[in-house]
């Protein structure tokens, strides 16, 4: 254990030596928890400030006084849209849905003709499309006051046609509804995580073999299983250190938070913390493992640097299981290493408790990766040595 504490003291300062990349994986690994912050808060103080605005964009709208009257006596301003309004939408320079009323829409309502209304967005466009459901409600309650006059004028009561009321229930609870806007926090944290160990893991294998470093290294009478825990000690520290600033980021950025809602709703203490580092930990020591074993197999930097690509990408693709999985979570779900993760740190968002099945299962996969990993790259330089 003297030696592998002596590799690893050594490994570690090379990898601290390297100021510039140091300087990066640290600024991203900080910056991350804030920077998401502000976007997320940013697009729901959009989506916020658009459901307060009770704004119409219309064409034709001066030939319906009946409906102009009714919308703003719902408190609702009026604009007129532009005639490259169809253009503006496709291209999404325009981000309001725009109501079109037809010529004879006044005449056909006062026929009792049902006249069609044409709500004109967007499905590309995000900002149009969030103003559409509004909208289609408003009209929805234009039509049902024409209706319910048309009852009085001719004696019927209008509650003979309301046959059944529903009354919606939401189960879901404020974190829950929160936790669909920071659905991809757990996943960018797990990339810092990943992106932090990287240039350590190829740079104490592969980069010491294309330096030419590793040869004297394996001359030393230390045991190969010291110098191997020594090396991946020091990347192993360098993706939990990432790991620790990722997830301690996210306690100051919420005061970056310019959405009031999401505010109240997003709640990431130190409970939160502790457990998000309780999975990324032994995550963080197992992608070190596995991004070691990958490089030793190769002669340069920049061999491992493209075949570690495939682990990288792999782990990028976890949230799409998620996401083309309608049935919600499995099971199998926590036998899977990086997935495993981002399930149960999604839950923790969500408010939920965790039990200790669920923290020692990830916990006791990582740990058996990690140390089949460690012995592949333990073998692989005892064959370095011997040839």
């Amino acid at each position: 254990m003297g030696a592998a504490w002596q590799v690893f003291c050594k490994e570690l300062l090379d990898a601290l030596r390297d100021r510039r990349t140091l300087l990066m994986v640290v600024l991203s690994s900080v910056a991350v928890g804030p920077l998401l912050l502000v976007a997320l808060s940013a697009l729901v103080a959009d989506f916020e400030a658009r459901a307060e605005a009770r704004e119409v964009w219309a064409v034709g709208l001066e030939q319906a006084p009946t409906l102009r009257n009714y919308i703003e006596r719902q408190a609702w301003t009026l604009h007129g849209a532009p005639t490259d309004y169809a253009q503006g939408l496709a291209r999404r320079s325009f981000g309001h849905a725009v109501l079109v009323v037809p010529e004879a829409f006044e005449r056909d309502l006062a026929d009792g003709i049902t006249p069609t209304l044409a709500l004109v967005t967007a499905s590309a466009n995000t900002r149009a499309q969030g103003e559409a459901g509004s909208l289609a409600r408003l009209l929805q309650g234009f039509s049902q006051e024409q209706a319910t006059l048309r009852l009085v004028l001719h004696g019927v009561a209008p509650a003979l046609l309301q046959v059944v009321r529903v009354d919606e229930h939401d189960l879901a609870g404020p974190r829950v509804r929160a936790a669909q806007f920071t659905r991809m926090l757990p996943f960018f944290v797990l990339m810092a995580v990943l992106y932090g160990a990287l240039h350590a893991a190829l740079d104490t294998t592969a980069g010491e073999r294309e330096r030419g470093s590793l040869e004297p290294l394996l001359m030393t009478p230390a045991p190969r299983w010291a110098l191997v825990l020594g090396k991946w000690g020091a990347v192993a520290s360098v993706g939990m250190a990432v790991a620790v600033l990722s997830c301690l980021s996210f306690l100051p950025g919420q005061w970056l938070l310019r959405s009031e809602t999401l505010s109240a709703m997003f709640q990431f203490g130190w409970r939160e913390a502790l457990l998000f580092l309780a999975l990324l930990l032994p995550l963080a020591a197992m992608l070190s493992a596995l991004m070691m074993a990958v490089a030793i197999r190769c002669k340069s930097f920049k061999e491992a640097q493209a075949n570690n690509t495939v682990v990288v990408l792999l782990v990028s693709l976890l949230p799409m299981v998620t996401l083309f999985n309608p049935a919600g979570e499995q099971p199998w779900q926590l036998w899977l290493p990086a997935l495993a993760q981002l399930t149960l740190m999604q839950r923790v968002l969500e408010g939920e408790a965790l039990g200790a099945a669920d923290l020692l299962l990830p916990l006791g996969v990582a740990a058996l990766l990690s140390a089949l990993c460690v012995a592949y790259v333990a073998r692989a330089l005892r064959a370095a040595a011997l040839r």
